[in-house]
């Protein structure tokens, strides 16, 4: 039987790779007494694959992974038993069973969504107002042009239409929604380096913190949609 999980990751735990999250997960499992499935042959493990990793230094309300179970309780159960073993960081959050027909939870993420806040240690540094002013006007912008880093090549490249959404908020924080996933994926931090470029001040990453809201997949009607929505409550 095919489950998706959502989860948190939260606090300190930031400071963790995605390998260790990998891990914790493992051996969760095992130590909640959940019934997952194991692959055959000389060194079994289990089966789980995780949707969007995330990055150092970043928070999420919204992350998932696809396992296998040989059994199932309830869904509430199953995130209770997990979390009563665990960190009050990394938590369950909700399961949901899938069908054989839903793509897996790597494949299915097109868009995520951001929170940016930014910290005291920007104090004196950057005006709060110049950075929002900045944020408006790439909002307002039709195009923008910044040099995106991969572990080959640098390329100037059109952010803009990889933004569906940037607004500042009441708080002066910045909520972004980016096309993300294995197709297109636009990182938050090269948002804010284009926000940057219009302030003409770097904007240090120890400035700001980022909370990832969601991941979503995006249903027939071109709606974007929680990753849990693939499947049906339990």
């Amino acid at each position: 039987m095919k489950l998706r999980v959502k989860y948190e990751k939260t606090g300190p735990l930031k400071f963790i790779s995605h390998l260790d999250v990998m891990r914790y997960f493992q051996k969760g499992i095992r130590r909640a007494g959940l019934d997952i499935a194991y692959t055959n042959g000389m060194s079994p493990h289990q089966i789980i694959s995780f949707a969007a990793p995330m990055p150092l230094m970043m928070t999420s309300l919204g992350e998932y992974f696809d396992a296998e179970f040989e059994s199932v309780t309830t869904a509430k159960d199953m995130v209770d038993r997990f979390n009563a073993v665990g960190s009050p960081f990394l938590k369950m959050v909700d399961a949901v069973i899938l069908d054989d027909t839903a793509l897996n939870s790597m494949a299915a993420v097109t868009t995520s969504d951001y929170v940016i806040r930014f910290n005291s240690k920007m104090e004196g540094i950057i005006d709060i107002k110049a950075i929002i002013n900045a944020t408006k006007e790439l909002e307002a912008a039709e195009k923008f042009e910044i040099v995106k880093k991969t572990k080959k090549s640098e390329l100037m490249t059109d952010i803009r239409p990889a933004i569906i959404k940037l607004e500042v908020r009441e708080d002066n924080s910045i909520y972004m929604m980016l096309e993300a996933g294995s197709k297109n994926n636009l990182k938050p931090e090269l948002v804010v380096d284009a926000i940057s470029v219009k302030l003409g001040k770097d904007i240090s990453r120890f400035y700001y913190d980022i909370e990832r809201q969601e991941t979503y997949l995006t249903d027939q009607d071109g709606e974007y949609k929680s990753l849990l929505f693939a499947g049906k409550a339990f």
